[in-house]
This record gives structure tokens, sequence and C-alpha cells, in this order.
């Protein structure tokens, strides 16, 4: 599992990083979700990797 964390605020960014950290669930900064570690999500991870902290957590 990946616990992934919104450092970064998302005002000023494009679109299509706000639709990526939509579809992780992150809208405020310092908030943290967990999911899967699957391709899907790696991929989303990285297209926004500049605005989150991510770790990797049992689960």
């Amino acid at each position: 599992m990946l616990k992934i964390t919104l450092k970064r605020g998302r005002a000023g960014k494009r679109k299509d990083q706000l639709r990526v950290l939509d579809s992780l669930g992150l809208r405020r900064v310092n908030q943290s979700v967990v999911k899967p570690d699957d391709p899907v999500f790696r991929g989303m991870i990285r297209k926004v990797a500049h605005l989150v902290e991510t770790e990797e957590v049992e689960g």
C-alpha cells in the first residue's frame, strides 16, 4: 500500500494535474490517502510527483 500526502497547494496548477489530485482524493495540503501499490496509481503519482510525498505502508 502507498500513503500519498499532498505537500504543495493546488492553486495555479494545470487542469490535468488537478484531475489527478481529485482522482487520488487529495484536496487539502497535508491530507493523506492510502492506495494500493499498482501501476495505475504509480502513474498518477508520477504525474504530480512534485506536489506529493509518497511512502510505502503495510496494509
